[in-house]
């Protein structure tokens, strides 16, 4: 018997990287998984992975800066698979990497849309069918970006830094439904640290010496088995918790600060 045998997950953002990874990982752990994607061929491919594993998967196309989409996922997942005991929320649709006086009102909705919005509107759709199952686990994803306030995401930045008081008032007032809500600030070898490292020779090097572990993460090894351990009994007295799972790197940190940007402008 696996760690999430007979429950029932729905992944934000599964199509890769590291939503990707957390999927794999689930269905490892004998959850159903629920892709909840925005592109079609890569939802579509993950969900036939986990399948392949012997995991009842579905992919379900999902913008989650609508809440319509995200209300109507979350009722497919229900009918689907007959409840929902896990919500992790991972999706979140970038804007330019621009300076902080660069960014626009429309960028910072975007982010808003695609993370604080998006947990805002994907833990109330899945309240009342968690209630009905006695409890639930909530994985909102949170970043190491906020922190040391990282250049070129001033956006991004301030929409994280609301899902940690999402993640906690969820998590204080919840807990009489015996909900569980925590958050994870994880780094690793997605999508965009691959493109990175072929842009950029040296890349990878660089941000593996930058960790205390002195190498960097993999989505399904690394990031996947932190997130079963939220979702699972095992994290059964664990709650209103952020946890980086980035090879410690939010210890030293990182000077994010872009070649070229004078040290005064007055």
């Amino acid at each position: 018997m696996g760690l999430l045998q007979e429950q029932v997950a729905l992944i934000t953002g599964a199509g890769g990287g590291i939503g990707r990874g957390v999927a794999h990982s689930f269905a490892k752990a004998g959850a159903a998984v629920v892709v909840a994607e925005l592109d079609v061929d890569s939802g579509k491919a993950v969900a036939e992975e986990l399948q392949a594993l012997g995991a009842r998967a579905l992919f379900i196309k999902t913008d989650v800066s609508s809440k319509s989409d995200i209300e109507a996922a979350i009722q497919l997942a229900v009918e689907q698979f007959d409840g929902l005991d896990i919500l992790v929320n991972n999706a979140f649709a970038p804007t330019p990497n621009v300076l902080l006086e660069e960014k626009t009102d429309a960028m910072l909705a975007q982010t808003l849309d695609s993370t604080v919005w998006a947990a805002w509107w994907s833990m109330k759709a899945a309240l009342p069918h968690m209630q009905a199952r006695g409890g639930g686990k909530i994985i909102n994803f949170y970043s190491i970006d906020t922190e040391i306030g990282a250049w070129l995401h001033g956006d991004y930045n301030t929409a994280k830094a609301a899902i940690v008081g999402l993640t906690r008032s969820a998590a204080s007032e919840w807990g009489r439904f015996n909900i569980r809500v925590n958050a994870i600030a994880p780094t690793a070898m997605g999508a965009t640290f691959h493109k990175l490292a072929e842009e950029n020779p040296g890349f990878a090097e660089k941000s593996a010496s930058m960790r205390p572990l002195g190498r960097c993460g993999e989505p399904e090894e690394d990031i996947g088995p932190v997130v079963v351990f939220l979702a699972s009994e095992m994290s059964r007295f664990v709650t209103g918790e952020t946890i980086h799972v980035d090879g410690g790197l939010h210890l030293p940190g990182y000077n994010s600060r872009p070649a070229g940007v004078p040290i005064r402008e007055y």
